[in-house]
């Protein structure tokens, strides 16, 4: 047996996971890398560069390379590909490995391109590039090589994907750029409208996580909430419920239903009818807002359900897929 390694890498919005075959999610780091505006010079990569966000001094800035799943910024892309397919693997490693990258069903061509190179760049030896849903359905248990219809939402930071998979391909996708991120927004917007309070994007996530919610809770829950006043311009305090906070989400949350409902009208009576009988899965870090699974099987009928570990299906499914593909042979 040759000492190559197969690896799955999840290329988020939010956050990087990196799957080795044999062992697992061996990595999940933020997307993001800190870099010195004045040298271009990459100060810190993955968690350490998250700790910095909105806390840089000038000529640091904290940026995150992938907008919407899309890789925005190529050349800081492919320094942290290469640092994170380096810290994953450590030292031991006598063959280039296999590797195979998920990226958002919208995709263009140019993009899957870019993602491609940047693999290669970082010491692929080959490189499958593999579509979010797809990989999303194999991490979630499901054997996608039968001639049967299975339906999942796929939510990620930047992009929910939306996909319909039978045979081991797409039959009807769509990708929207409505995901966890703009939950976060909408939050931070409400808090700006409502309360006249300005927080930061790591504020309002820990919002959407500890309240958030899209559907009505069974009981209340309450979260203090710092953030700067508007009016006085001063640090204030409050404390909102997540009844507001479904007012806040109520839009992006909508978006999504509304993408699902496009999709199952595009879905050919047959792949329909299974959909309706298994149910719909979804994957992802943005499907674990509270009560979202609810407003989807409430809006369709359809009976809604959350994967077992939907923030690394995506990951696995992707690892998977190299075996997925090569019948699991050793070369």
């Amino acid at each position: 047996m040759a000492l190559s390694t197969d690896i799955g890498i999840d290329l988020g919005t939010a956050s990087i996971l990196v799957y080795i075959k044999g062992k697992g999610v061996v990595l999940k780091e933020p997307s993001v890398v800190a870099i010195n505006r004045d040298t271009n010079e990459i100060k810190a990569i993955g968690e350490d560069a998250r700790l910095m966000i909105g806390r840089t001094p000038g000529n640091i800035m904290a940026v995150r390379p992938l907008r919407q799943g899309v890789i925005s910024n190529y050349t800081v892309t492919e320094q942290m590909l290469k640092y994170f397919i380096k810290k994953a693997m450590g030292k031991r490693t006598l063959r280039k490995p296999r590797i195979s990258v998920c990226i958002p069903s919208g995709a263009t061509e140019v993009e899957k391109k870019a993602v491609e190179e940047a693999a290669y760049a970082a010491g692929a030896r080959e490189v499958a590039i593999i579509e979010e849903p797809v990989a999303a359905a194999i991490g979630a248990g499901i054997d996608i090589s039968k001639a049967c219809g299975n339906m999942i939402v796929d939510i990620g930071g930047g992009t929910s994907d939306i996909a319909v998979i039978s045979l081991g391909g797409t039959v009807v996708s769509t990708s929207v750029k409505i995901a966890g991120d703009d939950f976060d927004e909408a939050i931070v917007r409400y808090m700006r409208k409502k309360h006249n309070l300005l927080i930061g994007e790591r504020t309002a996530e820990d919002v959407k996580i500890q309240i958030g919610s899209a559907y009505k809770r069974p009981e209340l829950a309450t979260m203090e909430v710092r953030g700067r006043n508007l009016v006085t311009g001063l640090p204030k305090t409050i404390t909102i419920t997540s009844d507001e906070t479904l007012e806040a989400l109520r839009e992006p949350a909508m978006q999504i239903v509304d993408a699902v409902h496009n999709v199952l009208e595009r879905t050919p009576p047959e792949l329909a009818a299974d959909i309706y009988d298994r149910g719909i899965v979804m994957t992802g870090g943005g499907s674990l807002l509270s009560g979202l699974d609810s407003l989807i099987e409430e809006k369709t009928g359809i009976n809604t359900m959350i994967a077992e570990e939907p923030l690394i299906a995506v990951a696995i499914g992707t690892g998977r897929f190299v075996e997925f593909m090569n019948g699991d042979r050793e070369d």
